[in-house]
């Protein structure tokens, strides 16, 4: 006999599709994709350059926050310096698909999230929308591996463990999102936010207090205790005044917000546009879907846009995991064929800016090159040289040790963030900087020092203790590309003084205690 037809099971008896076998390899696919442009030039912006020199000085013997400066807490110069570790320092591939697995990362805990509150669909729109827009930014900001593209992950996984009440487990990604750069802190406000209106007040609110607190605390504090607290926290918080004042500098501050936030606007349109109709035409369940949780979020992540008031295109990053839960949860509420219209409005989006990361000049980079080129005419492999500008790539490409822990002019001038001339000089420097600076050069001088300021405030023809330096102990031997290169003269080669000798100090006020 044939065998008797087997019975439909009801669609209601049907076992729904696992989520994750389905969108995980959509979101992999998508961030590959839409990072594929990172890896077709060695780097992309200074942030890149200043932390593969920094990692090569580390695995040299440096000594973060002494012999190896910067403003940022150390997560991301050990992921560089790792990197080197295990696959070399002549490429940044390895960062490279590091960032495209943070995006990854980020865009599965924000889908997550989406799921939780309002279904599969929200997960989609989330986890994929946000990807599209990582890349919504002006290329060198987009693609590069930078603090930021780190940051993320941290921030949304502080926010998923919030969201399940996990609080020590938040308490722990809000310090890794701070390791990282210290404005990925501003994400305990939403956490703090979840507790208060989650927990019961009274004894369960105060383990749960103290639960988060030490999550945030104690991670930092043993990071801080392995760098040494006082460097640390001059590095990280007290020795950035000047740099985040923009007194002098409004107008240029002002042009830069503008038109870096007109940009972030353009490359989140698919975001934007189904969160604005939703506030436009008010559909029922509005303020149910659309939380003061993630309101806070988003506020809280904007003021960490402005601080510091540089307006750099990267820090807009910041801003795409609670725009992107906002953007699904407004989506949920207007209906499928918004959801279209969102798809097609983010698509096209990431295809104008990949299109321009494809066809972006590269005039900087080539700069860089030569001016790396002219170090390495002039300077041995073991000789030390001085890149006087805001490329420090030039090391990484010159492959050559920098003379001072200081990779770029802006920490002994305050020129970093791209003051337009006010506020920059020697007494604007980092505490102590110049001190150091002196003392470096001094014991230690390098073979060639190259200004490359190119007209810009930080020429060392402003700066008396470099001035004093080029003309005493250096000749010009050649121009390249606008920069000046000199090379120490003869008499001084095995010298190993040049000028008044100097109590050799750390890094900064702290160091130089």
């Amino acid at each position: 006999r044939p065998p008797a037809p087997r019975a439909e099971r009801p669609a209601a008896a049907r076992r729904p599709r696992p989520l994750w076998p389905r969108l995980l390899p959509v979101l992999v696919l998508l961030a590959a994709l839409t990072r594929l442009p990172s890896f077709l030039r060695p780097l992309w912006n200074p942030d890149e350059g200043f932390l593969a020199t920094q990692a090569r000085m580390l695995a040299d013997g440096g000594v973060l926050y002494d012999t190896v400066v910067d403003r940022k807490p150390p997560l991301v110069p050990w992921l560089y310096q790792g990197a080197f570790a295990l696959f070399g320092d002549a490429s940044l591939w390895p960062v490279k698909a590091a960032a495209v697995a943070a995006v990854v990362a980020t865009a599965a805990l924000l889908a997550s999230l989406a799921r939780r509150r309002w279904g599969e669909r929200a997960a989609w729109a989330a986890g994929v929308l946000f990807v599209l827009a990582s890349v919504g930014l002006n290329p060198e900001d987009a693609q590069a591996a930078n603090f930021e593209v780190f940051m993320l992950p941290f921030t949304a996984a502080a926010f998923w463990c919030a969201d399940r009440r996990r609080w020590t487990a938040a308490g722990l990604a809000v310090a890794g999102a701070f390791l990282v750069k210290q404005t990925g802190g501003a994400v305990l406000l939403p956490v703090l936010f979840l507790l208060w209106r989650s927990v019961p007040s009274g004894d369960p609110r105060r383990a749960a207090l103290l639960r988060l607190g030490a999550g945030c605390v104690l991670p930092v504090a043993a990071v801080a205790a392995a760098c040494g607290w006082s460097r640390f926290l001059f590095w990280t918080v007290t020795g950035s005044g000047t740099y985040a004042s923009f007194t002098g500098s409004e107008l240029h501050v002002l042009g830069r917000g503008l038109g870096n936030t007109a940009i972030a606007a353009a490359g989140s349109a698919g975001l934007l546009v189904p969160l604005a109709a939703a506030l436009r035409r008010r559909p029922p369940g509005r303020r149910q879907v659309l939380t003061a949780d993630l309101w806070t979020w988003l506020a809280a992540s904007a003021v960490a846009v402005v601080s510091g008031f540089h307006f750099f295109g990267h820090y807009y990053l910041q801003l795409l995991p609670p725009l992107a839960l906002l953007g699904a949860g407004a989506l949920h509420l207007l209906g499928g064929r918004w959801a279209l219209r969102s798809a097609l409005c983010a698509a096209l989006s990431c295809a104008l800016f990949l299109g321009w990361s494809t066809v972006a000049g590269s005039g900087e980079l080539d700069h860089a090159r030569k001016v790396a080129d002219a170090a390495r005419r002039h300077a041995g492999p073991q000789e030390k040289v001085l890149l006087w500008g805001m490329h420090p790539e030039g090391y990484w490409l010159a492959d050559r040790p920098p003379a001072s822990r200081y990779l770029t002019a802006g920490l002994l001038t305050n020129f970093s963030g791209g003051r337009d001339g006010h506020r920059v000089g020697q007494r604007y420097g980092v505490e102590g900087g110049w001190r150091t600076f002196h003392a470096e050069l001094s014991e230690d001088p390098p073979k060639v020092i190259v200004d490359d300021s190119r007209g810009k405030p930080y020429a060392p023809s402003r700066m008396p203790t470099l001035r004093y330096l080029l003309a005493a102990h250096y000749e010009r031997v050649e121009r390249v590309d606008g920069a000046v290169v000199y090379v120490l003269r003869p008499e001084h080669g095995e010298s190993r003084g040049t000028g008044e000798r100097e109590e050799r100090g750390g890094g900064g006020a702290a160091g130089a205690r």
